[in-house]
């Protein structure tokens, strides 16, 4: 099966060896993204929230740039420095999905990129 390969520079470039998404089928398979700004590849400011806005704004884009849309992620893996924000996170989620919700994990880990306190990867069906 070919693979292609998604970039889009409505979200942030890669930072490492990694592509923004893959395409296999009519799967859609989303690198972790963090709170980069695409524009300045600058960390957002303003905490957790601000910090949540921007991950599902840059996904949002790589989603569009796959010809698809949040709406159709399968599956969804977040990763919160703190679980504290949990809730947080739950809410701002639901700013940007419709039910039926996509399954999720959330993990809570030691540290992400760049020091930044939220990642989300996903699987997108088209």
């Amino acid at each position: 099966m070919a693979k292609e390969i998604i970039h889009t520079d409505k979200a942030p470039a890669a930072i490492g060896a990694y592509s923004q998404a893959v395409k296999a089928g009519n799967t859609v398979y989303l690198s972790g993204q963090i709170p980069l700004d695409p524009a300045t590849m600058t960390v957002v400011e303003g905490g957790f929230a601000a910090e949540t806005h921007q991950v599902f704004k840059n996904m949002k884009a790589v989603c569009e740039a796959a010809g698809g849309s949040l709406d159709q992620i399968v599956k969804l893996n977040a990763y919160l420095t703190d679980l504290s924000n949990f809730a947080t996170f739950n809410e701002i989620m639901g700013q940007y999905f419709s039910q039926p919700f996509p399954a999720r994990a959330a993990v809570g880990v030691a540290s992400l990129p760049k020091g930044v306190l939220v990642e989300a990867e996903a699987v997108l069906v088209l």
